[in-house]
């Protein structure tokens, strides 16, 4: 199997299954001498990790990460960092049913239809279980942009109910299982998914992702564009359908007067009095919040019957059994985090390279 890798200077290839004995990634590029320890991976991890609450997937993991190469006394050598998480509370039984079976939704079809075998076990290579080493990763990468950027994400709609961006607080994203901006909308996505989970079903969320203190002049025309880099990294998360940037799909109802960004100067500095560009200026980066979301579709995991084919050709139903989330998109949010700074910190070693 080959695209296990992404990035140019600061790369990452993930490695592992669902329900194998482990699951890993090597990050390459780092700089050497940047202070790195486990206890600076391990805090996003455990903001993906299952279990955490009744609305996400209970399969108990701890995530618990471990540095095998790349770090000395404490420090980055400039030599690939490897890390791994064991995986403690697989239960393959759960797919013994569906071994033969193509579910509607997942990546069953496909991966037979390229490879002839797939590793049905929670979807093997294809889970979102291989997401846990991007974040691993992301922590790595916040580790090169240093505490001048932060980058943070919210869950901004699940099913057909969104926040309110006017009582938008980023604090409250850590008050709630949702990473919730808007504290009222809370018991309204908590009814929404237990009347979806009572029912068999699952639904979708938008997640949005920013990051502020990235500096001006990031990105390169005319194949190296943030906006593309972005939506690359986004659109490559499991379940994600959808990545806009700035104002996004939003902009085809804006007048060219509402939508660009008018300049002013503050404090000797240019200063952009809108951000309808997300941050970005023909694939450069403006010194602006760099502003991404993405659409996560619902859950394919249900318990619903569903009509669908087996390996041999014959039709048949399928209803699928285990630990789910009824909603995969808020365990999105780190995920779209460390997307994020590992798109940042490729393309601030990409521009240091190029511009000193």
């Amino acid at each position: 199997m080959s695209s296990n890798s992404f990035g140019l200077l600061f790369r990452v290839t993930t490695w592992g299954e669902s329900h194998g004995p482990a699951i890993g990634c090597v990050v390459d590029g780092v700089p050497p001498r940047i202070p790195l320890a486990e206890a600076d991976i391990q805090p996003a991890l455990d903001r993906r990790r299952p279990g955490t609450s009744r609305f996400v997937t209970q399969r108990r993991e701890s995530d618990t990460v471990r540095i095998l190469s790349g770090v000395f006394e404490g420090q980055t050598t400039g030599t690939p960092i490897a890390l791994v998480i064991e995986n403690e509370d697989a239960r393959s039984r759960d797919y013994g049913p569906i071994k033969d079976t193509y579910r509607p939704g997942h990546a069953d079809f496909t991966y037979d239809a390229k490879y002839g075998i797939r590793d049905y076990r929670g979807g093997g290579r294809a889970s979102a279980r291989e997401t846990a080493m991007r974040v691993a990763a992301g922590a790595v990468a916040q580790k090169i942009l240093g505490d001048g950027v932060t980058v943070r994400g919210a869950v901004i709609q699940v099913g057909g109910h969104a926040v309110d961006r006017k009582r938008w607080d980023w604090a409250e994203t850590t008050q709630n299982p949702f990473f919730s901006p808007d504290a009222a909308i809370v018991p309204v996505w908590e009814d929404a998914l237990y009347a979806a989970r009572k029912a068999g079903t699952s639904l979708g969320a938008i997640i949005q992702v920013e990051a502020d203190g990235v500096p001006a002049g990031l990105g390169a025309p005319v194949y190296g564009k943030v906006d593309a880099d972005l939506a690359a990294a986004m659109v490559g998360i499991n379940a994600v359908k959808g990545v806009e940037i700035g104002a996004g799909f939003a902009a085809a109802t804006l007048s060219g007067d509402e939508n660009g960004d008018e300049i002013r100067m503050a404090g000797g500095q240019p200063r952009f009095l809108t951000n309808n560009a997300g941050g970005v200026l023909g694939g450069i980066t403006t010194g602006q919040p760099v502003v991404a979301r993405f659409v996560v579709k619902p859950t394919s995991s249900i318990r619903t019957p569903r009509r669908t084919i087996t390996r041999d050709g014959a039709e048949t139903e399928v209803s699928t059994e285990g630990r789910h989330d009824p909603c995969v998109g808020i365990r999105a949010v780190p995920v779209g985090e460390a997307m994020m700074a590992c798109v940042l910190a490729d393309l601030l070693l990409r521009h240091r390279a190029q511009c000193g």
